[in-house]
């Protein structure tokens, strides 16, 4: 079995501590004994040269239907990359060479720390990146990065050239307000309006450079791993993809609960499971 040793310092340099402004992680939810999945998305047409799989974080259903639709192409034949949003960017290097020593997911998570996930829950993903021998690819903001995203501006993180591809023109509006509608809900409409903007800048420059990341691996296919706001066409990384490459084709599938509406259209495909039970997340928001 192969083995993989970290130095504790050197794994410790790489990761941010502070949390603030982090990306949505689960909720720790997930019961150990779990049904069968249904059936995957009918999806026959050709695998796209990016695969956007959305999620909603701690819905263990869900979870499972995405891994169905991405085993049944692995199993076809195909070899995309992986990019996660469970991993921050600046510790690329640390998961390249976990993904490549690692005998199994669990050494990947130790080696990586990274508390804000469920990791119950992205245990097959990792399972088939080292089946399968697939790059994987770190797609996130560290919480460290979000935070002066949201002091600073979006162009804090980027190089020239990336603000010259994406923002060269200002981030249009409806992307704009259909993130803050989003960064609302998910806070039960309490955030202060101070903070809104902030926010919605780290959630924009995130996809930014999520779309910056895939179209870096480039001629290789992506699948990208993240949350349903994420793969949505209308204000997340396919239309930052689109308007960087408008000739690349981009597949986005959404997991939604049953009862959640006003998503139609944002995907080009959606899957639907019943909602995760979970306690009120407006209850800490109210106190």
């Amino acid at each position: 079995m192969k083995t993989v040793i970290f130095r504790a310092g050197a794994r410790a340099a790489l990761l941010c501590s502070v949390l603030a402004l982090a990306a949505c992680g689960s909720l720790s939810l997930l019961k150990k004994e779990a049904p069968p999945a249904p059936a995957p998305v009918a999806d026959t047409l050709p695998n796209p040269q990016v695969l956007l799989l959305g999620e909603v974080p701690d819905n263990a259903q869900g979870q499972r239907l995405r891994i169905a639709e991405l085993q049944r192409r692995l199993a076809a034949g195909w070899r995309p990359v992986i990019v996660m949003e469970q991993f921050d960017r600046e510790n690329q290097a640390l998961l390249t060479r976990a993904a490549r020593e690692c005998a199994d997911p669990d050494c990947i998570i130790r080696v990586m720390e990274q508390p804000r996930w469920d990791w119950s829950l992205y245990r097959p993903v990792l399972d088939l990146v080292i089946s399968y021998q697939l790059n994987l690819v770190a797609g996130n903001l560290s919480p460290a990065d979000a935070s002066r995203i949201a002091r600073d501006g979006i162009q804090w993180s980027m190089p020239p050239a990336m603000v010259a591809t994406y923002l060269a023109a200002p981030v249009p509006a409806d992307i704009l307000e259909g993130q803050r509608k989003e960064v609302q809900a998910a806070r039960c409409n309490m955030l202060p309006d101070m903070m809104v903007t902030g926010v919605v800048n780290a959630q924009v420059a995130r996809d930014i450079w999520m779309a910056k990341l895939i179209r870096d691996q480039a001629p290789r296919d992506v699948v990208l791993i993240a949350g349903n706001v994420h793969v949505r066409k209308d204000i997340g990384v396919p239309r930052w993809l689109k308007l960087a490459d408008p000739q690349l084709n981009v597949r986005s599938i959404g997991y939604l609960e049953q009862g959640v509406g006003g998503y139609q259209g944002t995907f080009d495909l959606t899957q639907t499971m019943a909602a995760q039970p979970r306690p009120d997340l407006c209850l800490k928001f109210k106190k």
